[in-house]
């Protein structure tokens, strides 16, 4: 007995990797995913390694993910991968605050995102 297999989320010549959780806002968060979106995954790894950007390290592990998901998984060639998309969600906001003046209350939102890599294999034109 057992159960059927499920069918894939993506296309065969796809993988995708999700980090969920990511302690920065959404719009901060896309601006870096946007620097890749459409690349090649050799020069999207290489913008993120000398980004400036704290959180480009996150998607740097996010993009390597969903690399190795292609790998080892998918048995896709690494060396024919681009991103093919990567979007940013809304995740959680962690409400905090701090006494201000004359008896009023700043109020301090710590939002979280979500980030999803799909990267696709393309054959290379000869």
């Amino acid at each position: 007995m057992g159960k059927e297999k499920n069918p894939r989320r993506v296309a065969e010549n796809e993988a995708m990797a999700k980090v969920r959780m990511l302690r920065t806002s959404p719009q901060k968060l896309n601006l870096v995913a946007a620097m890749i979106r459409g690349k090649k995954v050799e020069k999207a790894l290489t913008d993120l390694t000398f980004s400036k950007r704290r959180i480009a390290e996150d998607v740097k592990k996010c993009l390597q993910s969903a690399i190795a998901n292609a790998e080892n998984n998918h048995n896709l060639d690494v060396d024919e991968l681009i991103v093919a998309e990567a979007w940013v969600g809304k995740n959680l906001v962690m409400k905090r605050g701090r006494p201000r003046a004359r008896g009023r209350y700043g109020k301090i939102m710590k939002p979280f995102s979500e980030l999803t890599i799909k990267v696709r294999q393309i054959e290379e034109q000869a």
